[in-house]
Parts: structure tokens; C-alpha cells; sequence
């Protein structure tokens, strides 16, 4: 019979009650990205500013381009493919090079157009290869349209990699009078948006600076997040203690090492690994769906994807169960084994036997040679 009980491991602990050095390397940045420098000069400035090994983002920005950019440190670098993946929302300035007949309406109609599936080669100075890519815009909003200025303001949802200069040279083209984009703010990047705990350079460097002259860590545990708000909508499954460090070291999570799951799981879902403390151990695509883990008591539950925690937080815990000692028992020598050590045996009796003969025959030839020599020097 199955229970939610687990025997306590008093290593690890909650991710906000880290120590700093530990809380910075599984940290992570929702950042309001400056205009002029590139989204790489940017995490390369943090990573100087906060003296850590490394430092990943979760989506290049344009360099006149401002707003929310997820800086990953250390070992949530490892979930930057996925933040890179994640969807975005923007709010652009378009400037329309000539006025339109029906103006607001007119604006908001084209701008309705463009949602859905849309063909886009990035535009000439990009970071990317320019061929033709489809890219999914999943909601538009017109948010206002000035007819005298020629400036239409609106925000957009739209899948990663979508090039929003080049749809504001479409939406020119739909309207019949060309246009361009005049200015670009990401307002959202995956989960992190405007509201969440947004923090500027000069954030992270007072940050920083407090914490080296008056030890205080308040103010950088503000602006440094744990890696674990990135992995809030995910599906959980909380594994037992004991089966922490065997995931970490890229087992599959089986049955026994199950302690709780969420509602909903179904099979090729991913799905955040996490201990009792609340600390994710790593994402793992599920093998099972919530209604087979209720109701199974063997078998895999998750394989491992990406694993987030450094090996050996938690203590090595497998080979110590009855199965484990069972298999051990097995593996002794038994009677097979002994007839395998006669065979041998016999073959070194067999070694020392043809040894014991060469030794024989050179003893005799030294003694004919000694004999010949005394027989010449009696002479």
C-alpha cells in the first residue's frame, strides 16, 4: 500500500532561505533592457557586476529595442532554451507614411488581418538567417492611431522569433502607404512581464554595491529571483528525499520515488521535478498520466530532460533498499562461479607443470656444458 509518508533529509532547503552565494547561482533577473546596448553587452555587464561564472538571456532584444529580458545565472542557465521558447508580448510605435481614409477603424481591421500564421523574412540587418519562416501572431490590440502625426500604438502576442519590424512593413503595405517601426517595448517574455519584479542595471548594481560595503543582503534578494518563478505553470511532481541526488544524476523517476503530482498530467507532458522543500530538481517529459500514477505501483513516471540541481545537494541514497541487497546477494559467486575457478586452477596447475619442465632441461644442458668443460681442462 502506497502512503505520502518519506523519511525527512535535513540537506537542501527552501529557495528563498538559500545562503547568498547558493541563492545568486540558482538566480535569475527579470530585466528592463536599456536602449542602445545589445542584449549580449547587457548579460555580459551582469555577469561582471555580480561575479558569477555564468549568464545566459532569455531572447535577444534588439539594441534600440527596451524592456523585459530574463537573465539566467549559473545553473539557471540551463533553462534558458525554454524561456527562449516561451511566447512574448510587445507594445510598438508604427509610423504610417501617409494618412489614412477611415483612420482608427481602418487601423484596428488590417491590424486584425495579421493575426494567425504569417509568412516573415527577417528584415536586412538582423540576428538571424534571412529566409522565409512562418511565425504565429496570437492576439493584436490598436491601442491609439493619431491621423496628423501618422503614428499608430499597439500591442502585440506573438510566438518567439517574430520580427515585429517586419510587421509593421506589413501592416503599411495592407494599409496601402508603407510604413516602419519607430520605437519597440517588450512588455512581457514567458511568465515574467512589466509587473514581475522588474529591476534595472542601475537596480543590480546598487544591489551589489549595498551587500559589499554594508553586508546587507535585503536589497539583492529583491532584485535576484529564484529560477523556480520560471517554472510556476509548469505541472509538479514532489519526489521523496530519497530519490533526490539518483534524479540528479539522470535516473528516471519511478513509482517509489513518488511522493505527490498534480491533477491533470497526461503522457509527453513536461512537468517540473521537485523536492518536499519546494526546490526543482529538474523538467522531465511524464511517461504516465495522473490517473496511471494513482492507481500503479511500479514502473517510470518521468525521464529526466534538463536537470537544474547540482549533483550531490542531497545525499546518495540508491543500492541501500531490500531489492538493491537482494541483487547484491545475487551477484556472489556460486556454483558456476566455483567451476570457473577449477577451470582456472587447472589451467595454472597446467602453467606450472610445463614451467617446472623448461627449468628441468636447463639445469641438464648446464650440466653437460660444465661437464664438457672439465672434461677438456683434465686434458
Amino acid at each position: 500500500m502506497r502512503t505520502s509518508h518519506y523519511t525527512p533529509i535535513p540537506n537542501g532547503c527552501s529557495p528563498l532561505s538559500r545562503p547568498l552565494s547558493e541563492y545568486l547561482r540558482y538566480g535569475v533577473i527579470n530585466l528592463d533592457k536599456p536602449a542602445n546596448p545589445s542584449s549580449h553587452e547587457v548579460v555580459a555587464w551582469l555577469k561582471r557586476i555580480l561575479r558569477v561564472e555564468k549568464t545566459g538571456h532569455s531572447g535577444t532584444l534588439d539594441p534600440k529595442v527596451t524592456g523585459s529580458l530574463i537573465v539566467c545565472i549559473d545553473r539557471a542557465t540551463r533553462l534558458v532554451k525554454a524561456q527562449q521558447g516561451a511566447g512574448k508580448e510587445y507594445v510598438c510605435v508604427c509610423r504610417l507614411h501617409g494618412s489614412i481614409n477611415g483612420g482608427h477603424k481602418v487601423v484596428e481591421r488590417a491590424l486584425e488581418t495579421l493575426t494567425g500564421a504569417l509568412f516573415q523574412r527577417p528584415p536586412l540587418i538582423s540576428a538571424v538567417k534571412r529566409q522565409l519562416r512562418i511565425r504565429t501572431i496570437y492576439s493584436s490590440k490598436l491601442y491609439e492611431y493619431d491621423d496628423d502625426r501618422k503614428l499608430a500604438v499597439f500591442w502585440v502576442s506573438c510566438e518567439a522569433g517574430t520580427y515585429i519590424r517586419t510587421l509593421c512593413v506589413h501592416l503599411g503595405l495592407l494599409l496601402g502607404v508603407g510604413g516602419h517601426m519607430q520605437e519597440l517595448r517588450r512588455v512581457r517574455s514567458g511568465i515574467c512581464g512589466e509587473s514581475n519584479n522588474l529591476a534595472t542595471m542601475h537596480d543590480v548594481l546598487d544591489a551589489m554595491w549595498v551587500y559589499d560595503n554594508f553586508k546587507q543582503e535585503d536589497y539583492l534578494r529583491r532584485v535576484v529571483l529564484p529560477l523556480e518563478i520560471l517554472l510556476t505553470n509548469y505541472k509538479r511532481i514532489v519526489v521523496k528525499d530519497s530519490a533526490v541526488n539518483a534524479v540528479c544524476y539522470g535516473a528516471k523517476l519511478m513509482i517509489p520515488g513518488v511522493l505527490r503530482y498534480d491533477s491533470g498530467i497526461e503522457v509527453g507532458d513536461e512537468c517540473v521535478l521537485m523536492t518536499t522543500k519546494g526546490e526543482a530538481i529538474a523538467i522531465g517529459i511524464s511517461q504516465m498520466s495522473t490517473a496511471v500514477i494513482a492507481t500503479c505501483d511500479h514502473g517510470t513516471v518521468a525521464k529526466v530532460k534538463r536537470v537544474v540541481m547540482e549533483r550531490d545537494t542531497y545525499p546518495r541514497r540508491w543500492g541501500l533498499g531490500p531489492v538493491a541487497h537482494s541483487k547484491k546477494l545475487t551477484a556472489q559467486p556460486k556454483e558456476l562461479d566455483k567451476s570457473k575457478a577449477a577451470v582456472s586452477h587447472q589451467s595454472n596447475g597446467e602453467r606450472t607443470e610445463v614451467e617446472g619442465k623448461k627449468e628441468k632441461k636447463e639445469k641438464k644442458e648446464k650440466k653437460e656444458k660444465h661437464e664438457k668443460k672439465k672434461h677438456k681442462t683434465d686434458k
